[in-house]
């Protein structure tokens, strides 16, 4: 690294503490940009430093952009065990699979997340058009379904997403993360979709068994018919309703902060959507709220709260009760939302044993979430015809960061392949057989390896298959052979059999099946 280099990522160290420092003491917007524009000047002159290098020999910075990262195999045979317990459950309740570019026209996501539109990544201007990375998965569901002409359809779709956020990795908030939806889409009678949306998460949580939840639920109906019984301004109901979001993560003398500096409301305003937002509860918080004066007044509240009743009640009879709460600060950003929304925490905060032994408490936030979203194809359909649609999405990577953070903690090994027999050879001059069994093994569907070295030492055949987790092993020796016979290995109790060489492939299936059961 030349001398300059070395002093410009100094002064980048220091510009970002810089940076840092100013967004926790909330100095004014205007300050911060002018900082936050130094900061990105020192980065431009690093990479182009770098660029100009790359030509004379020198070493690349080896890092992965910000915000994203790998993982290894221990990783994503965690994260792919994850995904298919996701996947069976969305199975299990009808959903068929679709998918959809990873960018969208621009004008595609365009005004569609509220606040949140400024972390939509753009892309340079490839061949005409102007593209954007998308930013989750709703708004291209939308847009395929105005497209493709489809009213109806329950739909799952796994896949990555994009966001121009301020990472914090150890919490699994990525600027490159995949997202699990489930969406149902169609004319269909109040609550029904929605409270199977609740089901379809709760059952997920209980099965990923992460620990103790709560699902919170409102509506945006009853969101929009506090704030006009508060005597918010209806061009103010979204960006109230973006600051009421933050409740989760800052306490209300912070939002009513936000409120009144940035937003523009009075105090008095404010201290009245105060009183509401700190309310929850179940069906008597419903009663109590259509006995308000306030509330009672404004038709768009009134509704909410009937369809609130109505979905608490579906919840009780799908045997939820205990893993819900309808919850007033609940509000979720998000322009598109017309309905209920939902969002699910973990209500014991998990605790991971620290390499000094300590327990560390571990802070993951929202680990799914989601709502209905009744005008958004009507958006995309040349006629504004409306498809009602409502779903959730699963915070898989939230839960990867807790569940790799336990297994770290507790010392556990996943099985990183899914072999389920070793062929290994006994002594020198047997690699020929060993390709003819394993040919057998593979065509027959079983999962088989084999030593890439023609002569390979028994002792290490066996070790890698220990250090694998590979439950069998079939050792082939020249006298077995010349009898019909090969020695057959359970690799964890060391016992070992002469099975017939004969056929080889359907008895090792016959064994695997009862290894299974």
């Amino acid at each position: 690294m030349s001398e300059n280099r070395e002093k410009i990522q100094e002064e980048i160290k220091k510009q970002g503490d810089l940076v840092r420092k100013l967004k926790s003491a909330k100095e004014s917007k205007e300050k911060i940009d002018v900082e936050v524009k130094k900061l990105l000047a020192l980065k431009a002159q690093v990479a182009e430093e770098d660029e100009s290098a790359s030509g004379t020999g020198q070493k690349f910075m080896l890092k992965t952009p910000k915000g994203t990262r790998d993982y290894n195999p221990q990783q994503m045979a965690l994260r792919q065990g994850v995904l298919d317990k996701i996947v069976a459950v969305f199975k299990k309740h009808g959903a068929e699979s679709i998918d959809t570019p990873v960018f969208e026209r621009k004008e595609v996501l365009t005004g569609k997340y509220g606040e949140d539109s400024k972390l939509i990544y753009d892309l340079k201007d490839q061949g005409g058009e102007i593209l954007s990375l998308r930013y989750d998965l709703t708004v291209p569901l939308a847009r395929y379904l105005a497209m493709s002409k489809i009213s109806s359809i329950k739909r799952y779709h796994i896949a990555k997403v994009y966001r121009r956020d301020n990472p914090a990795m150890t919490r699994g908030r990525y600027r490159e993360f995949y997202q699990c939806d489930f969406d149902i889409a169609g004319t269909y009678d109040q609550m029904l979709p929605d409270a199977e949306c609740v089901k379809v998460v709760s059952e997920i949580l209980s099965g990923l068994d992460i620990g103790d939840y709560v699902i919170k639920l409102n509506h945006r109906l009853l969101l929009d018919g506090m704030f006009e019984a508060c005597g918010v301004p209806a061009d103010k109901f979204r960006s109230i309703c973006s600051a009421v979001d933050k409740l989760d993560k800052s306490p209300w003398a912070d939002v009513k902060r936000e409120m009144m500096e940035e937003k523009g409301l009075d105090e008095t305003t404010a201290d009245q959507i105060g009183e509401y937002v700190q309310l929850a509860g179940g069906q008597e918080l419903v009663e109590k709220l259509l006995q308000d004066p306030k509330l009672s007044a404004v038709k768009s509240a009134v509704s909410g709260l009937e369809q609130m009743r109505k979905l608490l009640t579906y919840c009780e009879v799908l045997g939820l009760t205990n893993e819900i709460k309808f919850d007033l600060s609940l509000a979720r950003g998000l322009d598109y939302y017309t309905g209920v929304i939902y969002e699910a925490v973990l209500t014991g905060v998990p605790e991971i044993s620290t390499n000094g032994g300590e327990m560390e408490p571990v802070t993951l936030g929202s680990v799914a979430g989601g709502g209905r979203y009744d005008n958004l194809v009507g958006m995309f359909d040349p006629r504004g015809k409306q498809v009602p649609c409502v779903g959730v999405s699963i915070g898989v990577e939230r839960i990867f960061s807790l569940l790799e953070a336990k297994q770290a903690a507790e010392g556990i090994k996943i099985r990183t392949t899914d072999v389920e027999v070793y062929v290994a050879s006994a002594h020198k001059g047997l690699h020929g057989q060993r390709l003819k069994v394993i040919t057998e093994l593979w065509d027959g569907g079983i999962k088989s390896e084999h030593s890439y070295k023609e002569n390979p030492k028994l002792l290490v055949q066996l070790q890698h298959c220990e250090e694998q987790g590979i439950p069998l092993a079939l050792i082939l020796g020249d006298s077995e052979l010349k009898r019909g016979v090969v020695k057959l290995r359970e690799v964890t109790t060391r016992k070992e059999e002469e099975i017939s060489r004969e056929n080889i492939a359907e008895e090792l299936s016959r064994r695997l099946s009862l290894l299974k059961n």
